[in-house]
């Protein structure tokens, strides 16, 4: 069943609290009330919000925007290897991180606290400490906005890249996504790439999946601000992905540098992008009422009152600092509407 409404804040739906309103906001639980909206009005200008965690609004939204509430989650297969369970998209993220971790399921264990909601994990190929959503995604199930139909789209289908998907691209604008079905294994596959990781898990007795969970839940809690206390959207920028040749020049520089290999791509190599705003004097700088996070460059935040505009006024400074010093090009990952 759907809800409609008209001229609504959206001041609580976007983690980073800035006071704009929309024109109309409609909350939908399945294909049925999205396909009976579009059949009566055929809205020109739409967008999906989910959770709200990584959206910018620069200026009051005139069209409309599809909220999904349909929280539910279902085991579709399970076998001594794995188990197959759909969510739905406003199925809260970390809640899901939480049930597969019970269920001593492996798989999304390193996408612990990442304030997102299911529907939105694979649009962003949301990821964290060597693990990406598509490592466990199998089917993706959509409305499409044109032919008003159901369509499932297989992992391969989605064209999953570094923060990238094919909903980002070719199906950006075109689809609202209703469930994703993921495949989680019963077999112990620990995945400790990252050295405060390993300590953190290996200080609570070893790499079960309770312990890495609960590691990295200790690592974001203390590197990323509360939104619900100061608002942020995460993540604000993209790691960059550069050719081995500039990586290799900056490192005779700055030999500490973190960088990391691109899988399947030997002729490029990601960077941290928090490192190269952190090493160009920023974390903690404060322009008015917005500012890089103190303990975590690549987060930006609202310290009360801001609008888009601020954010991506200090987003801009931040990326012009980062070409100067590094000659590096960083670019948001947050959506900006």
């Amino acid at each position: 069943m759907k809800r409609i409404y008209s001229n609504i804040s959206l001041a609580e739906r976007n983690s980073f609290g800035v006071r704009q309103q929309a024109a109309t906001l409609v909350e939908f639980e399945c294909a049925e009330d999205l396909r009976s909206y579009f059949e009566e009005f055929n809205p020109e200008k739409w967008y999906v919000l989910g959770a709200g965690n990584n959206t910018l609004f620069m200026q009051d939204y005139d069209g409309v925007l599809f909220t999904p509430i349909n929280q539910e989650r279902t085991i579709l297969a399970s076998t001594d290897e794995y188990v197959d369970v759909r969510a739905e998209a406003a199925h809260d993220w970390d809640e899901f991180v939480e049930w597969s971790v019970n269920e001593g399921l492996w798989g999304v264990e390193n996408l612990s606290a990442i304030p997102s909601s299911v529907g939105a994990a694979p649009v962003q190929n949301i990821g964290a400490y060597g693990a990406e959503a598509k490592d466990a995604i199998i089917v993706v199930e959509y409305f499409d906005v044109e032919s008003r139909s159901v369509v499932r789209l297989t992992n391969e289908e989605c064209r999953f890249a570094y923060r990238e998907s094919i909903f980002k691209q070719e199906l950006k604008g075109r689809v609202i996504i209703l469930a994703v079905e993921f495949r989680l294994s019963r077999k112990a596959n620990p995945n400790l790439g990252y050295g405060d990781v390993i300590l953190e898990v290996e200080s609570r007795g070893g790499a079960t999946l309770r312990n890495i969970r609960e590691a990295i839940c200790a690592i974001r809690a203390r590197k990323l601000p509360d939104p619900k206390i100061l608002g942020n959207a995460g993540s604000f920028f993209k790691n960059p992905i550069v050719e081995r040749s500039v990586a290799d020049n900056l490192l005779q520089t700055y030999p500490d540098m973190p960088h990391y290999a691109v899988t399947g791509d030997d002729d490029h190599v990601k960077l941290a992008a928090g490192w190269l705003i952190d090493k160009s004097g920023l974390k903690g700088y404060r322009d008015g009422v917005v500012g890089v996070h103190d303990r975590q460059a690549l987060v930006l935040v609202n310290h009360g009152g801001a609008t888009g505009g601020d954010v991506m006024r200090l987003a801009g400074y931040v990326c012009s600092k980062v070409k100067e010093n590094f000659g590096v090009e960083i670019s948001p990952e947050v959506n900006v509407i």
